[in-house]
Order: C-alpha cells, then structure tokens, then sequence
C-alpha cells in the first residue's frame, strides 16, 4: 500500500474567508516503510498571513513574496498524491484547503482531492484510541515517544515527518526506518532535512533464552492452552 502522510499551512484559519495554503509537506510510506520520497513547496498565496497564523508557523508575508503560485505547483503536488491513501491530522482542515486551491484553478480544476485519493484521519484515529485524552500531535510525540524536539514552530514538512512515525507507532509500530540521505527523491523544494538516527549508532545487544528458561516457557504455555480449553466449554 502506497501511504502519503501530508500537512499544510495556511494564511487563517478558513478558506470561505479567503484564505490560503503557503506551505505542503509530504512524505511517502510504502507497505509501512519510509521511502525518502517527499514533497515540499512553499507557495505565494497572493494575500497577506494573518498575524496569528504566522505566530504559529513563523511563515512572514516577504519570505513568500518570491515563491511559486499554487497553479504553477497544482501538476506537481497532484502527481505526487494522486492514487495514494493520504494520512492527515484533522483532515477536514488540509483536504478542506485543498480542495479550495483546486477550485481556484477554474476551468483547469482537476475537481476533489477524493477522486484520486482515499483519507485518513490520524485525529479521529486518535480519539478512538485514547478517548477523554489529549490528541494533538505534541501530545501524541509525548505518548508515543516520538522525538519533536526540532519543532519550535509548526511547518508542514516537519510535521508530516513527525505524524509518520507517531501514525506508525499508532497503528502498530514501524518496521523499517529509512536513515536521512538513503535513495531520497524528493519533489518541490526542501528546506528542511530528515533526521534519523546514526547508522554509526552501537548495535542492540541480543540475550538469547537458555534452555531451562524456554523450557519454562514451554510448559507455561501447556498450562495457558489447557485452561483456555477449559473456558471455551462455557462459551
């Protein structure tokens, strides 16, 4: 399964109110591994950010000014997610967006991001999971033990990264980390780097069962297996 773990940010809070995307992330899991691949742009929004938005992502209206417009990237950024199974926190909000962009493009809208993609939302997932908790995606980072240490501000490459391992964990663990520079391709501009742990890194020490102690084992799950055909007569 083809996976896109995605992210944006925007100018406000509402595309009804005008506003628009300035930055998307992505990053690429395959069968639940990392690939390298990903894509990042940051995109001229041919409006002002308002003041609340850039104190949360730090995004300033100059660092925009010389930056693509979205019609210019829309190809680009669709053939990168086009036939994947996207993974959003809060996807209302970045499908919602998207979905505004498109339409902007006028008679060259290729229409919904559900027509090329499925959704996943890792919030809703969240909140099944852990009910009456906390489930924003720093305090997923805490309980899952997920380093986000690097993130001072929001960007949405940074947090696509940081959803890919909190989403993994989350639905199971991840079984292959692809280190910072391993076969990376990546789509739009980067600004931002991977960082994964030093393949220089001491290997885990491995302590093997002696005998006595998988016999033990053994004999513990005899006793397991019993007991469970016993119950299952009840039942």
């Amino acid at each position: 399964m083809r996976q896109v773990v995605l992210d944006t940010e925007t100018t406000g809070l509402e595309p009804s109110q005008g506003h628009r995307i300035i930055e998307i992330g992505c990053v690429e899991l395959v069968d639940r591994k990392l690939t390298g691949r990903h894509y990042h742009q940051y995109i001229n929004p041919e409006r002002e950010v308002d003041a609340g938005a850039m104190e949360v992502h730090g995004i300033t209206n100059e660092y925009l000014a010389d930056k693509p417009l979205f019609h210019q990237i829309s190809q680009e950024f669709l053939e990168f997610i086009d036939g994947a199974e996207l993974v959003i926190h809060n996807a209302p909000f970045d499908v919602g967006f998207i979905n505004h962009e498109f339409k902007l493009l006028g008679a060259k809208s290729p229409g919904k991001v559900v027509d090329y993609c499925s959704v996943v939302d890792s919030l809703v997932m969240a909140r099944q999971k852990h009910p009456g908790q906390r489930n924003s995606l720093d305090a997923l980072c805490s309980r899952y033990e997920v380093d986000n240490s690097a993130r001072d501000l929001h960007g949405a490459l940074l947090d696509a990264e940081i959803l890919a391992d909190v989403y993994l964990f989350m639905t199971g663990g991840q079984t292959n980390l692809l280190l910072a520079g391993e076969d990376s391709q990546e789509g739009g501009s980067m600004d931002a780097s991977i960082r994964r742990l030093a393949t220089s890194r001491p290997a885990l020490k491995v302590v093997v069962a002696d005998g006595e102690e998988l016999a033990a084992h053994e004999e513990r799950l005899q006793e397991i297996d019993k007991a469970s055909d016993g119950n299952n007569h009840w039942r």
